[in-house]
């Protein structure tokens, strides 16, 4: 029986002996940092296709309510794309913040000593985001009548199609003013 374990053993050893010398440490960290990379990858690929799609719902949206066609349709896609490019480092910087302020409110030292500079990086970015949209607005309702001007300030305030309201079954007559 002692034998027959001893050969077991052996039998083991030879088998596993590749399989453990191929997977060394450092392999496995250069593979785990291989796999947060693709990670990130797809995440970035994530938010860019969540991103055109909110453009895409926002256009549909605002085209509807101003009854834009096709061509000023997308000039206001082009405008809105560009504004978004602006915006998106913002967001970023928010979602940093706010990370750091989870981390902080779950009791991290860390991030406990940069809870005051995390909080004004985020209110900054919001009022740069803020005033990104009346901008936006500026360059929208450029060239638009006053009634299509008003209707697009009451549609970019009820949130110009980011909301998912338009999900939950609403229909786009609110967005136009019609309630």
């Amino acid at each position: 029986m002692k034998t027959m374990t001893r050969k077991s053993w052996v039998v083991m050893a030879v088998v596993l002996a590749p399989c453990l010398a191929m997977a060394k440490p450092g392999a496995r960290e250069g593979s785990e940092q291989a796999r947060e990379s693709e990670r990130q990858e797809r995440s970035e690929q994530r938010m860019e296709r969540a991103e055109q799609r909110m453009r895409l719902r926002q256009v549909l949206t605002l085209s509807d309510a101003l009854e834009l066609d096709n061509a000023q349709a997308l000039k206001m896609e082009e405008t809105l794309r560009q504004f978004d490019e602006k915006r998106r480092p913002l967001r970023e910087q928010v979602r940093d913040a706010a990370r750091t302020l989870h981390q902080a409110a779950r009791g991290d030292s860390t991030a406990l000593a940069q809870v005051d500079t995390a909080a004004q990086r985020a209110f900054e970015a919001r009022e740069r985001i803020a005033s990104l949209d009346r901008e936006m607005y500026q360059a929208l309702a450029r060239g638009l009548p006053p009634e299509k001007r008003a209707k697009l300030a009451l549609a970019l305030a009820r949130g110009g199609g980011k909301h998912m309201g338009l999900w939950k079954g609403e229909s786009f007559k609110g967005l136009r003013g019609d309630d």
